[in-house]
């Protein structure tokens, strides 16, 4: 029987609710995160600022992180994964490959991609391009 991620977090926010379960897991909790205060990770031009995560009260993965990324720059080849993808534009120009099809994303603009939908994101303007990723659940 296959289950999805949403059937799966159920379950386990239905079985910590049960009687009997020991200690719960405690969900992240109320912070807020000054861009100057977020330690940086550089990869030649391009950067990365982890911004959260862990659990969230039902039990599902929250992981969220930014990228300033070079013109012309990937942050890393088309792949795939069982966790969903957000990614918020800011700034700049981005080429967002899902599944085969390619949408050029600029400030404001918002790309979802379902679990194990195949995807790449590319800068494509001339100034460094600047977005946030939120994943919701975990590979593992």
């Amino acid at each position: 029987m296959d289950f999805s991620r949403r059937d799966l977090c159920l379950l386990v926010t239905a079985l910590a609710a049960s009687p009997g379960v020991a200690a719960q897991k405690v969900a992240l909790p109320s912070k807020v995160f000054p861009y100057e205060g977020m330690p940086v990770r550089k990869n030649g031009e391009n950067e990365m600022r982890p911004v959260l995560s862990g659990e969230l009260h039902n039990g599902c993965y929250l992981e969220v992180h930014q990228t300033r990324l070079a013109p012309g720059a990937m942050p890393h080849p088309p792949h795939h994964h069982p966790h969903e993808e957000m990614f918020l534009i800011r700034e700049g120009t981005l080429e967002v490959m899902i599944s085969g099809q390619t949408t050029r994303l600029g400030p404001g603009s918002v790309g979802f991609v379902g679990s194990n939908d195949e995807h790449g994101v590319r800068n494509i303007g001339a100034t460094p391009a600047e977005y946030f990723v939120v994943a919701l659940g975990k590979d593992a």
